[in-house]
């Protein structure tokens, strides 16, 4: 058990967290498929599980709901599926009336309504601490599962921000590889503009779609100015105002006032974005790599849409990228089949599920990275997690579940000119400030 401040200290020491998943240590015997086979999984008598998660990881899900229906013939369980907006309010409102489903998405960390640290004080998600998949979770990436030391969620892996683009709209416009610093992401968007296409989709209408280009931008400026940052800023040494967070801002806004964007992005939804990318209408998007499953989707061949990491370092040598712990899967503490809920949890922290779900969702798992193949979406990003140049989502670092909403309305005021970056920087200040 800790207080506040230890938990803050621990938080913020997942600096360079996000690199070790890419060398977590296999599991040894802690409970694979084999080891929990039908006859130990299945219970006496029929259940239906109720499950709700993000649109995107549909996919990832269908695949593995029916596998775990061998192995668990007298579980049904029922998904359905919605965007991240309308979880983030509708899951929260159903946790409060208790009437949630038996499983849910859940973020990591402290930085929005339905993050682990939000919830589990709340007393609405089960405790699954004594699950033995935990254990081989690096060390330093565990408290982002849980809070006081206990674990109450399940992440696949570790997802990656970087730009998922359209090889074609390159080639037809002149561009012959993906640019590897500012200046050339600058001269790559001129020659797409030049060839008639949007340089950079964005979706800001949906609102966690305007945090992805800060923090794809803020690993090769504000920590590299300050590789300590988030640390710094919990201990009051730093804030958004006085450190390279400013910088952050104001690069994109040059994006902006280049033109390197759709017309109107405040009126773009994410969906749309994603078919702006896919058929040809834009050369790419700022986006967590699991996107990239729609994008293909809307492309007339899939082979068209690859990855590279976003360029937002002035040289390629300090170019650093945001990587997180995915979202992931939280069990309701109230939920009338908690034990087969838990069950179903623990099965998908096997390492062939977690590798099976990785490649579904276009991540790096968990637990057993180095052996598990990976889909060529997230291959471009390996070498970043071996080598240590990540750094975690922003908000997994944040203390309190205000900022980051904060941040969604700023950036939309900055697009629709109500504020400047000055107002920006204020303003989450201010939300970073309240309990």
């Amino acid at each position: 058990m800790f207080d506040r401040s230890q938990q803050r200290r621990r938080r913020v020491g997942l600096a360079g967290a996000a690199a070790m998943a890419a060398v977590a240590v296999a599991a040894c015997g802690s409970g694979t498929q084999s080891d929990s086979g039908g006859s130990e999984i299945a219970g006496a008598g029929n259940v239906t599980l109720t499950l709700k998660h993000i649109t995107d990881n549909q996919p990832a899900f269908t695949k593995l709901i029916a596998e775990y229906k061998k192995v668990a013939p007298n579980v049904t369980i029922q998904p359905s599926y919605a965007p991240v907006d309308d979880l983030q309010t509708s899951l929260r409102a159903q946790l409060g009336g208790g009437n949630a489903p038996d499983l849910f998405v859940v973020w990591p960390g402290n930085g929005s309504a339905m993050s682990v640290q939000q919830l589990a004080p709340a007393g609405v998600l089960a405790d699954i601490s004594d699950q033995t998949w935990i254990k081989n979770v690096p060390e330093n990436l565990r408290p982002l599962l849980g809070s006081d030391g206990k674990t109450y969620m399940y992440s696949s892996g570790v997802t990656p921000i970087g730009a998922i683009y359209n090889k074609k709209v390159f080639a037809d416009a002149g561009v012959t590889s993906p640019p590897k610093t500012w200046n050339e992401l600058l001269a790559t968007c001129d020659k797409v503009k030049a060839a008639g296409k949007t340089c950079i989709a964005l979706g800001n209408q949906t609102p966690w779609i305007t945090q992805l280009i800060p923090y794809a931008i803020a690993p090769s400026t504000a920590f590299k100015q300050d590789p300590n940052l988030a640390q710094d800023m919990l201990d009051g040494k730093k804030t958004f105002s006085n450190s390279g967070w400013r910088t952050v801002f104001e690069r994109y806004l040059e994006l902006d006032k280049k033109g390197d964007f759709n017309k109107s992005p405040n009126g773009t939804t994410f969906e749309q974005q994603q078919a702006m990318v896919g058929s040809g209408k834009a050369a790419m998007a700022i986006q967590v790599t699991s996107v990239a499953t729609g994008i293909q989707d809307a492309a007339k061949d899939k082979s068209d849409i690859a990855t590279f990491p976003f360029p937002a370092a002035d040289n390629p040598d300090d170019l650093k990228i945001p990587a997180g712990v995915s979202a992931g899967l939280g069990a309701s503490a109230k939920g009338k089949h908690l034990e087969e809920a838990k069950k179903f949890i623990d099965w998908l922290a096997q390492p062939k599920q977690m590798a099976e779900y990785a490649i579904a969702n276009q991540s790096i798992p968990l637990v057993g990275a180095e052996q598990a193949p990976l889909s060529d979406i997230a291959k471009p990003f390996t070498s970043f997690l071996t080598e240590g140049k990540t750094v975690p989502f922003m908000d997994q670092q944040w203390p309190n579940a205000k900022v980051q909403p904060a941040h969604f309305a700023g950036i939309q005021d900055l697009f629709a000119g109500k504020t400047d970056v000055d107002g920006l920087l204020a303003k989450l200040d201010e939300a970073y400030k309240q309990k």
